[in-house]
């Protein structure tokens, strides 16, 4: 067997390229292609048609995967993808069991998102300010990646078409070609409106249907929204390396729950198919609450140093312990002159 690492011609197995065409129907391209390659790692590995492969074949292949220092994460999902293959394979009737699904998982340690605090991300905008064509256009994309929640995938993707401003809405095609409609707000409506009147009028030579337009009139790509918002972000004060397209998404979600947005509705307006994936933002605003209690709450606030050394001075009087400590002070001269 080869490591799984191992590259050499990659051939073609039936049992695959029907489980992936299937697939295809269902799953967004890039998914198709994750799965390809996850699954092609294991037939190197095999060496052998996977549909064939036996539990104890696919432990050591795991364990290999171990060995070999890949974090959890990916081996979990190289094993997710094995585990639907070998269910594609059930249904057919092609195997009675799915060895994959006996493979323990290391456990997964969910980071909490990242976000901007309300103040970076007004001054992210801030920083696009202008009245410059590409200017219209960078503010209008910041304000709708941190308005509106969108993926940076679903935002390049908008059609000019999908856009009511009078209704203040955005209609957005999702993972899986899934399809929603989600709310903008005022300062997003004002600055598509600036963009689409002033900025991409002039931008549009090629008369394209896609909202966010290129300085040379072709579709904004995923890597020039990730370049506007480094250079944004550079301009702004913040850290160019931290900042990107989906950490306006997550700040977008945590301040809206922050707000007192119930979860379902920021489920909805953010497209999560499951609503575990939209509690870890619950997480993110746990923490900062209990960060602004223990800030501000007199009774959970911690004393100064010199608070502490006050009050230490003050216990070791020369009239003796307990003076100037009020109510109980009194309690205990009372309770001595009964003795």
């Amino acid at each position: 067997m080869r490591s799984p690492e191992g590259h050499g011609p990659e051939l073609r197995d039936p049992d695959v390229e029907g489980f992936l065409a299937l697939l295809a129907a269902r799953r967004a391209p890039k998914t198709v292609e994750a799965y390809r390659r996850d699954l092609a790692q294991l037939g190197a590995y095999l060496g052998k048609p996977i549909a064939k492969a036996t539990l104890e074949e696919l432990e050591r292949y795991t364990a290999q995967l171990r060995a070999d220092g890949l974090s959890g994460a990916t081996i979990a999902r190289r094993t997710a993808a094995a585990r639907s293959f070998y269910r594609h394979q059930q249904l057919l009737g092609a195997r009675d069991d799915n060895p994959a699904a006996a493979i323990k998982l290391p456990r997964r340690a969910k980071p909490l998102p990242k976000t901007l605090s309300p103040g970076e991300a007004e001054r992210l905008i801030q920083a696009a300010a202008g009245t410059q064509p590409r200017a219209l256009r960078d503010q209008a994309l910041v304000e709708l990646l941190y308005g509106a929640g969108l993926r940076v995938s679903e935002a390049i993707g908008l059609d000019k078409a999908g856009v009511d401003l009078d209704d203040r809405l955005v209609r957005v095609i999702g993972k899986g070609g899934k399809e929603r409609v989600v709310p903008i707000g005022r300062h997003a409506s004002q600055a598509l409106l600036s963009y689409l009147a002033r900025g991409r009028p002039y931008l549009d030579s090629r008369h394209r249907p896609e909202l966010f337009l290129n300085a040379r009139g072709g579709a904004l790509t995923r890597a020039g929204a990730f370049l506007i918002l480094r250079k944004l972000a550079e301009k702004a004060g913040l850290d160019p390396h931290r900042v990107h397209p989906h950490l306006l998404r997550h700040s977008f979600a945590t301040h809206l729950l922050e707000g007192g947005a119930d979860l379902r509705s920021v489920q909805e307006m953010l497209g999560h198919a499951d609503l575990s994936t939209t509690e870890l933002y619950t997480h993110v605003t746990d923490k900062r609450r209990r960060q602004l209690y223990f800030q501000a709450h007199p009774h959970a606030r911690r004393r100064s140093t010199e608070e502490q050394g006050a009050t230490r001075s003050t216990r070791r009087t020369p009239d003796g312990p307990g003076v100037g400590r009020g109510v109980a002070d009194d309690e205990g001269r009372a309770r001595k002159e009964r003795a």
